[in-house]
């Protein structure tokens, strides 16, 4: 496991309230309350400056009482309505509370980190890891590792001591995962996540075995995905998309990279232009080439399976899990700008089965 020591925070965790006051100018008349303490905090303001704030956050930080207008002999009159229109002259005051602890708590869960900084922490999250805690999984997540090793570095998002997960992989997936560690980090990264790599920022690659190859051996599955109607805990293709039951919109490209056993497996790369629900899965079995181990969506493969070679099918129970990897992620850094791009070699576990493939 690889650990980098996180640089000096840029935004440093709040000990106590912060208050920055502002003055509306005659051009400035007429915003929005939130609109208008977002936009004017980000550059200007007396005081020493708070982390800048999304807009749901302003709006939410005014619905909590905490921003006023001074009037005369000093007293404040809150303004509790994101919508109130601001007006020339008035001088508006914001208090920022302490980021209060984080609600997932922390675990000594290990964790094996590519990078760090200040604003962002890069991991090889393994199968098994659930990402965020659910009713069904509420602790031994990789957040309650997160929380637990960023410790004090998390300088509060929405107003919380907590990791910002911009995008998850299943449980049984292994691979890249980026997590903000700052309010303004979570919030670059999410705008990049939401575009899916069309502003060109975003690039993301997964690892797929698959049963049998797709044909052609290049291609792109453009099929909306949704909850399946026959099973609320499976997605699906839908070929109807109507606003109302046309799903979301999913595209995946693919290139088959290497074919084993006389074609009865392939190596996939699945490079994601959205990022939905099981997609990379649900797409390779709309084509009719499950993932190897998938257990919701690779059932009826037995025939295929009793064709492997008896390491080859030790190699694939011992797997136990669909074959994805995340192997690459290439992101913007919101902070900085930079171009950061990570690669990950397979797990041992999937290395295991190829080995064994190969040996056909």
């Amino acid at each position: 496991m690889m650990s980098i020591a996180p640089e000096t925070p840029n935004e440093r965790p709040r000990a106590e309230a912060e208050t920055r006051a502002v003055t509306v100018t005659a051009e400035e008349a007429g915003a929005r309350l939130d609109k208008y303490l977002t936009e004017a905090l980000g550059d200007k303001g007396e005081g020493d400056a708070p982390a800048t704030l999304s807009r749901a956050r302003m709006r939410q930080l005014i619905e909590q009482g905490q921003v006023a207008r001074e009037e005369k002999a000093g007293a404040a009159k809150l303004l509790t309505d994101p919508s109130y229109r601001v007006k020339a002259g008035e001088r508006i005051e914001l208090t920022v509370p302490p980021p209060t602890p984080a609600k997932p708590a922390g675990q000594a869960i290990p964790l094996e980190i590519v990078y760090e900084d200040a604003d962002l922490i890069v991991v090889m999250k393994p199968a098994g890891l659930v990402v965020h805690p659910a009713p069904g999984n509420p602790d031994m997540t990789l957040v309650n590792a997160l929380v637990a090793h960023c410790g004090e570095t998390l300088s509060g998002i929405g107003g919380e001591k907590r990791p910002g997960i911009v995008h998850r992989l299943d449980k049984e997936t292994s691979g890249l995962m980026v997590v903000a560690k700052t309010d303004r980090a979570h919030r670059g990264l999410s705008a990049q996540f939401a575009a899916h790599g069309r502003d060109g920022k975003l690039t993301r690659r997964y690892t797929a075995l698959t049963w049998g190859a797709p044909a052609p051996k290049k291609g792109t599955v453009d099929a909306n995905i949704a909850r399946s109607s026959h099973n609320r805990s499976k997605m699906a293709t839908v070929r109807d998309r109507g606003e109302e039951t046309g799903g979301r919109i999913a595209i995946t490209h693919y290139t088959v990279k290497t074919e084993y056993a006389g074609g009865l497996v392939a190596e996939v790369e699945c490079r994601l232009e959205t990022g939905r629900t099981h997609q990379i899965r649900v797409h390779m079995t709309a084509l009719g080439h499950p993932l190897l181990g998938d257990a919701t969506y690779g059932t009826g493969m037995k025939s295929r399976k009793s064709k492997l070679s008896p390491e080859a099918q030790a190699a694939l129970e011992r797997l136990g899990r669909q074959a994805l990897h995340a192997h690459h992620l290439g992101f913007e850094h919101p902070v900085t700008g930079k171009k950061m791009s990570f690669d990950a070699p397979l797990p041992e576990d999937m290395r295991e089965l190829v080995r064994a493939l190969e040996g056909m």
